[in-house]
C-alpha cells in the first residue's frame, strides 16, 4: 500500500483540491439532515415558526407582552417594531442585528407562554374542557385580560414570569416545553392576522431552496473530485506503464528471463489497471468516509439526544466484522495475482502454439491444462467473494438494528424529554451517515489488499536493475570515432545466469571488415548464444569482446547497436506495412536505400506482386506472409541500415538453395566492406565464408575455410558428410576413408 501512497504523493497538488471539494462535499451532506429535521419540526410542526420573537405583531398583543416584562425590555420591543398600520400590526425593524432578536426573542420567551397559557385558560373555560388549544379569538380575550391587570397598581409581570423561570432552569423537559408553548403563541398570533399560511409556506420554501442549493453544490463538489481523480488515476497509470515499459526495455534477457514475459504482460495491464481503480477509490471513498464518519459523530454529540452509546455500538460491531473478514481473506488475495500470471502464461503458450498443438491433436491436454489454471483461480477468487458476501449482509443487519435501538430509545426520549420528530429523523440519518461511512471502508478494504500485492509487484519490476547497463565513464573521442566495424573476442567465457558450467568457454576470434565469418556446429553447441554477445543481449562473464579496439562494455549500448545490423533467429516483423519494417532501422533510412535493401534480400519480386507493393499491410507478428518472406524481409530491414558488422543468426534457413546462394551473393556485392557474421547449420551457407569456426560444446574446435577443415576438423567432416554428396566432397580434394561414402 506505500507504493500506491508513493505514486498518489507525485500530484499532490490536485489531492490537496480533492482534499478540499470532499470537505466541501461532507459539509453539504452533513447539513442535509439538519434541514430535513427543521423542515419537519419547524415548518410542518411549528408552521413554519422558529422564534418567539413575531416577524409581525398586533398592537395590542405587544401591549399585553409589554406589560409582563421590565420597563427597559417592554422599551427595547417598542423601539423594534415600527409603527402600526391600519390593522394596527406593526412589523420588526430590519435594522435589528441577529444578537438582538436572539436576546428579544429570550426575553419574551416567558411573556408569550405566560399569554398563550391564559389564552389555554379562556378557551378551556369556553369549551367546557379541562385543557383545550387555544384559537386567535382567545388569543384577543388574554391580551385584554392581561391589559386590564397590568392597569391595577399591585400588578408585578416581572415577579410573575422569575417564578416560572425558576421552575424551568433546571428541567430541561419544562425548558423544551416553555420553548413549543413560546412558538405555538407566535403561530397564532400568525393565525390571528391572516398570515399563518403564508409564514409557513414561506420558510419551506426558504428552507427547501436552501437544502435544493446544498445539494447542488454537494452534487458539484462530487463531480468535481471523481473529475480530479479520474485525472489522478490516469496519469499514475500512464506514469507506472512508462515506468515499467522503459525498465523493461533496459533489461538483458537474464532480467527477462526472470520475470518471464507473460508475468511483465500482466503487470504491465492487470496489475497497473488494478492501482489505477485503487487509486479512484482512495480519492473518491477512503479519504472522503473519514470526513464523513467523524463530521457525523460531531453532529450527533451536538443533538444532546442521550443516544450516543448506540454510536458506539455500531462502530465496534463494525470494526470486529471487517477484521474478521480480513484476516481470512487476505492470504488469497496474495495468491490471487501469482494465479493470473499462471493463466496468462498458459493462455499464451496455447495461443502462440496452436499450430502444433492441432498437429500432434494435443487439444484436449492443453484444454485440461488451461482449465487447471482457470479452476485454481475460479477457486480462488470464489472463496474471497464468498467470504466478502457476508458483509453485505451482516452490514444490513447492523444498520437495521440500529435504526431498530434508535426509534426504540428515541421514542422513549420523546415522550419523557419532550425530543421533537425532527431531532429523531437528523439522528437516524447522521448514525447510517456513520454507519455507511464504514461501510465504503469496508468495501475498499476488499480492492486495496490485491491493489497493494499489485503495486508491490510493479515495484519489483522498476527496482530491478539490469544486469547490462551503460558505463559511467565513456572513453575519450569515443563519439568523434570512425567506426571500421572489427569484432574481436578475446579468451571469452560465458554461462547463465545461475547454470553451473559455462554455455561458451575461451573463444577467441577476430571478425575483420569485408570478410564473411561463419559460425557452425551442432544443435546446443553455443552458435546463437556467441552471436548475442556482440548486441550485449548478455555480457561475457570472462575474458572480453572488443568493436574497433573498444571493449563493448565501456561503450553506451545505443552506440554499439548503432553499427550493428541484427537478423534473429525466427524472423520478427512488425504490425504495419512492408515498407515501416524496412525503414525500421530509422527515419535516415530512404526509400532508395530501401528499395536496394528489398532487391539484394531478394524480396523484391514478391513485393511488387503485391497491389499496393511496399505499402502492402503487414499484420502483427507476419502472420499474412510466408516463412520465407518473412526472412528475406528482416533481412532487408537489417541491409538498409548499413550497419558496420552484420549479424545473421541462422537467417537464411527458410530460404531455398537457389535463392540463399543469389541473397549471399548480392550481399557480398553491395556491403563488401562490412563485417559479416553468419550463425548457420548448412555447409552450403558457409561454404565461401572468409573464416569458418566450429564449435562444440562451446569450445572452438575447428578454424579455417572450408577445404581446410574438412582435412583437419573431424566435427566439421561429420556435419559435411551428412548434408553434402560424395561429389561435392571430392571437389574439396578430400580422400574419403573406407566405407565413407
Amino acid at each position: 500500500m506505500l507504493n500506491i501512497f508513493r505514486h498518489l504523493l507525485k500530484h499532490w497538488v490536485t489531492i490537496l483540491a480533492v482534499v478540499a471539494l470532499l470537505l466541501v462535499q461532507a459539509s453539504c451532506d452533513l447539513a442535509l439532515p439538519g434541514y430535513t429535521s427543521n423542515i419537519v419540526d419547524v415548518g410542518i410542526q411549528q408552521g413554519g415558526v422558529n422564534s418567539a420573537l413575531p416577524d409581525t405583531v398586533r398592537s395590542d398583543t405587544l401591549a399585553a407582552l409589554s406589560a409582563l416584562v421590565d420597563s427597559d425590555t417592554a422599551a427595547r420591543l417598542d423601539a423594534a417594531y415600527g409603527p402600526a398600520d391600519s390593522d394596527g400590526v406593526r412589523t420588526l425593524s430590519d435594522t435589528l442585528t441577529e444578537t438582538d432578536r436572539t436576546d428579544l426573542a429570550d426575553a419574551l420567551t416567558l411573556p408569550d407562554v405566560a399569554l398563550y397559557m391564559v389564552a389555554a385558560g379562556q378557551s378551556a373555560e369556553r369549551q367546557g374542557l379541562e385543557t383545550a388549544l387555544p384559537e386567535p379569538q382567545d388569543l384577543d380575550t388574554a391580551a385584554a385580560a392581561i391589559t386590564r391587570a397590568a392597569a391595577v397598581p399591585q400588578f408585578d409581570g416581572a415577579a410573575l414570569l422569575a417564578q416560572m423561570a425558576a421552575g424551568s432552569e433546571d428541567n430541561p423537559t419544562t425548558a423544551s416545553t416553555l420553548s413549543s408553548q413560546a412558538v405555538q403563541f407566535v403561530r397564532l398570533e400568525y393565525q390571528a392576522q391572516g398570515v399563518a399560511d403564508s409564514v409557513q409556506m414561506h420558510y419551506l420554501l426558504l428552507t427547501g431552496g436552501e437544502m435544493l442549493l446544498v445539494s447542488l453544490l454537494m452534487a458539484a463538489a462530487a463531480i468535481s473530485v471523481g473529475f480530479l481523480a479520474s485525472r489522478v488515476s490516469a496519469a499514475i497509470g500512464q506514469d507506472l506503464r512508462g515506468q515499467v515499459f522503459g525498465k523493461v526495455m533496459s533489461f538483458s534477457n537474464a532480467e527477462t528471463d526472470r520475470f518471464s514475459t507473460a508475468s511483465l504482460i500482466t503487470r504491465t495491464t492487470n496489475d497497473i489497471q488494478q492501482v489505477q481503480m485503487t487509486a479512484v477509490m482512495l480519492l473518491r471513498i477512503v479519504i472522503y468516509a473519514p470526513i464523513l464518519g467523524i463530521g457525523g459523530i460531531i453532529r450527533v454529540a451536538g443533538t444532546q439526544t442521550g443516544l450516543s452509546w448506540i454510536i458506539v455500538l455500531a462502530v465496534a460491531l463494525l470494526l470486529c466484522l471487517v477484521f474478521v473478514l480480513m484476516q481470512v481473506a487476505m492470504p488469497k488475495f496474495k495468491i490471487m495475482q501469482k494465479l493470473v500470471d499462471r493463466l496468462n502464461l498458459v493462455s499464451r503458450e496455447i495461443l502462440t502454439g496452436i499450430m502444433p498443438i492441432r498437429a500432434f491433436s494435443r487439444e484436449k491436454f492443453e484444454e485440461q491444462r488451461f482449465d487447471a489454471a482457470n479452476t485454481a483461480l475460479m477457486k480462488t477468487q470464489l472463496f474471497t467473494n464468498r467470504t466478502m458476501t457476508f458483509m453485505m449482509p451482516a452490514m444490513t443487519l447492523i444498520m437495521n438494528g440500529i435504526s431498530l435501538l434508535i426509534v426504540w430509545f428515541g421514542g422513549h426520549a420523546m415522550a419523557t424529554n419532550g425530543m421533537q420528530v425532527g431531532d429523531l429523523i437528523a439522528f437516524i440519518t447522521y448514525t447510517m451517515q456513520i454507519v455507511m461511512s464504514f461501510l465504503m471502508l469496508t468495501a475498499i478494504s476488499i480492492m486495496l489488499p490485491r491493489a497493494g500485492v499489485a503495486a508491490d509487484r510493479i515495484e519489483e519490476v522498476l527496482r530491478t536493475e539490469p544486469v547490462i547497463e551503460d558505463p559511467a565513464r565513456l572513453p575519450a573521442d569515443l563519439d568523434k570515432k570512425q567506426w571500421r566495424g572489427v569484432v574481436q573476442f578475446d579468451h571469452v567465457n560465458f554461462h547463465f545466469p545461475g547454470a553451473d558450467t559455462n554455455a561458451l568457454e575461451d573463444i577467441t576470434f577476430t571478425a575483420e571488415p569485408g570478410q564473411t565469418t561463419a559460425i557452425i556446429g551442432s544443435t546446443g553447441c553455443g552458435k546463437s548464444t556467441l552471436l548475442n554477445l556482440i548486441p550485449r543481449f548478455y555480457d561475457v562473464t570472462g575474458g572480453k569482446i572488443t568493436l574497433d579496439g573498444v571493449d563493448l562494455r565501456e561503450m553506451p549500448q545505443q552506440t554499439l547497436r548503432a553499427q550493428l545490423g541484427y537478423v534473429p533467429q525466427k524472423g520478427v516483423l512488425f504490425s504495419g506495412t512492408i515498407e515501416s519494417n524496412l525503414k525500421f532501422g530509422g527515419d535516415q533510412i530512404t526509400d532508395a536505400d530501401m528499395e536496394q535493401a528489398a532487391q539484394i534480400a531478394q524480396a523484391t519480386e514478391f513485393i511488387s506482386a503485391k497491389p499496393q507493393g511496399y505499402q502492402s499491410p503487414i499484420a502483427q507478428g507476419g502472420t499474412n506472409v510466408s516463412g520465407g518472406q518473412k526472412q528475406r524481409l528482416s533481412i532487408a530491414r537489417a541491409i538498409a541500415k548499413k550497419p558496420k558488422v552484420y549479424l545473421f543468426d541462422d537467417s537464411f534457413s527458410a530460404l531455398d538453395y537457389k535463392t540463399d546462394v543469389t541473397l549471399r551473393r548480392a550481399l557480398k556485392e553491395k556491403t563488401g566492406d562490412a563485417t559479416v557474421i553468419i550463425v548457420a547449420q548448412r555447409i552450403s551457407t558457409v561454404l565461401h565464408a572468409d573464416q569458418i569456426l566450429v564449435l562444440d560444446e562451446g569450445r572452438i574446435v575447428g578454424r579455417g575455410r572450408h577445404a581446410d577443415l574438412l582435412a583437419t576438423c573431424p566435427e566439421y567432416r561429420e556435419i559435411a558428410k551428412s548434408q553434402l554428396s560424395e561429389k561435392d566432397l571430392a571437389k574439396a580434394n578430400v580422400p574419403l576413408k573406407g566405407g565413407e561414402a
